[in-house]
């Protein structure tokens, strides 16, 4: 059975390519994350994010923390070590059953439920966590990003840390 989870309610997307999924942590991976969030900041009016090494080496630990203890919830306010803190989304769907695309591509289709505002009023839903990943990656204030992947054999778990984080109070993504 295909399954995925987040911290927000979306439609399925299984893997439709049987080609491999480039290594975690090399030059397609990180290719295939910047790509398809930048493209979700073009489309928002923002300036392209950076990849950051450091911020990959945070997500990696949360990610083999989260892989490790089969669990799934986002980690504490002061997360990282970045001295701002950092912004995190997660994804966790049966090990090999997405493409890195498409596991960005649940965030970026919360779009669906976005409206321009200030948080948390920016969702059609009244339920600012229904576009809290896509609102993440479209924050005007963030400029780098880091993602890693692991796995329990069972599940993939994608955690990608943001610099500045998003999702103030009282603040407008763009």
């Amino acid at each position: 059975m295909i399954r995925y989870r987040f911290l927000a309610a979306i439609a399925l997307l299984p893997l439709t390519a049987n080609a491999p999924m480039p290594r975690p942590g090399g030059a397609a991976f990180i290719r295939a994350m910047l790509d398809s969030q930048n493209e979700a900041r073009r489309a928002a009016g923002v300036p392209e994010i950076a990849w950051d090494d450091n911020l990959a080496v945070d997500a990696q630990q949360w990610a083999d923390h989260l892989a490790g203890t089969s669990s799934f919830y986002h980690s504490d306010n002061d997360r990282g070590s970045d001295p701002d803190g950092e912004g995190e989304n997660l994804f966790m769907g049966t090990q090999e059953a997405y493409s890195y695309q498409q596991m960005v591509g649940m965030w970026v289709d919360e779009k669906k439920f976005y409206r321009d505002g200030v948080m948390p009023n920016l969702s059609t839903t009244g339920n600012w966590d229904d576009v809290g990943h896509y609102t993440q990656i479209i924050w005007s204030s963030t400029k780098r990003v880091g993602c890693a992947l692991a796995n329990n054999g069972e599940d993939d778990y994608l955690v990608c840390r943001y610099s500045e984080p998003g999702n103030f109070y009282g603040e407008s993504p763009r």
